[in-house]
């Protein structure tokens, strides 16, 4: 019996390279290769909670070369290692993007919305598919009933409107947190804003939250049910009015993370380190010490935004960190 070592593994690779290059190979009838795709197939997928069936339709992924400041209280090296650890390659940055749909069987409720059709529309985009991917799930955007948002970045509030500038969900009441609202919309939080980042979301933000969207919006307090079976829960620091979610339905339950944390591999498994695009750090990591503490222990089932997709699964203690454990795939909802 032949024992299977790296060394015979690689030697098994380089005679199967020299013998695709000899003579003898070459008078093998070719067979016409299929094209290329290059291109995934519509992203999205299905779970139980409880009656309610949860969609988790992906808005992409964006991916750029990782900024020296990326984690402000690490430096660049200690991210890289990090990456290499996940088996990531070093100095590039993706995020993922799970905006997800529940239906309570009378109500179809949309938590955040992706970057929104006009971001897909540009050359070379790979995020801002929500749009496109929501339809090939069988939604339809005049079906969706009631849209929440969860805090105000581009990622979760931009696909509020069509490319064109109009309602992306005609029918939805839109949703949002009252303490997120308030900031973003005083006049003199904007006066204060730090240019570069923080400027540019206010703008954007009075941008897309006006008009018809404000015509239809909503604010809503922590600690209430927003829509059937859907809770709001306070986790701010990421930004000042940042929300989560519970959706129950009998005895089930499943927490909505929203950006507790963002990148799994780096803020789950180093819940200490500070995401540059985090409002108050040291807050946002007291959340995201709490709420992930409180997975463990409950043993409770999460969906999260920024996880490779769909993103649903649990959390583990892990030495000084945890981990995030993706549920089983499975072909039946």
């Amino acid at each position: 019996m032949t024992e299977l070592t790296r060394r015979t593994m690689l030697a098994g690779t380089a005679a199967a390279t020299a013998a695709a290059l000899s003579p003898a190979s070459f008078i093998t009838p070719a067979h016409a290769a299929a094209p290329l795709a290059g291109k995934q197939a519509p992203g999205f997928y299905r779970y139980k909670v409880g009656d309610y069936e949860i969609t988790v339709v992906t808005d992409g992924a964006r991916s750029f070369p990782l900024p020296d400041t990326f984690v402000s209280n690490k430096t660049k090296d200690d991210v890289n290692k990090a990456l290499e650890a996940a088996y990531m390659p070093r100095d590039k940055m993706t995020l993922v993007f799970n905006p997800i749909v529940v239906n309570t069987g009378s109500k179809l409720i949309a938590i955040d919305t992706g970057y929104g059709p006009a971001e897909a529309a540009k050359p070379n985009s790979t995020h801002g598919q929500y749009q496109q991917n929501l339809a090939a799930s069988g939604i339809d955007v005049k079906a969706i009933d009631t849209v929440i948002i969860s805090h105000y970045h581009q990622d979760h509030v931009d696909g509020l409107l069509t490319g064109d500038g109009k309602l992306a969900f005609p029918n939805a009441e839109i949703l949002v947190p009252a303490p997120e609202h308030k900031f973003w919309m005083d006049d003199g939080e904007m006066s204060r804003a730090p240019k570069g980042r923080m400027e540019g979301l206010f703008k954007n933000n009075r941008r897309v939250l006006s008009g018809d969207v404000l015509k239809r919006l909503k604010t809503y307090e922590w600690g209430k049910e927003v829509a059937p079976g859907i809770t709001s829960v306070s986790t701010p620091g990421h930004t000042l009015g940042h929300t989560s979610f519970v959706i129950a339905s009998g005895s089930a339950r499943t927490f909505v993370f929203s950006d507790v944390t963002n990148h799994p591999a780096l803020f789950v498994r180093n819940p200490g380190w500070h995401a540059f695009f985090d409002q108050v750090p040291d807050q946002a990591e007291q959340t995201r010490r709490k709420v992930i503490d409180m997975l463990v222990a409950d043993k409770l089932q999460v969906q999260m935004f920024h996880a490779p997709f769909p993103g649903h699964g649990h959390m583990e203690k892990d030495g000084q960190g945890y981990r995030f454990i993706p549920a089983p795939w499975h072909p039946a909802v």
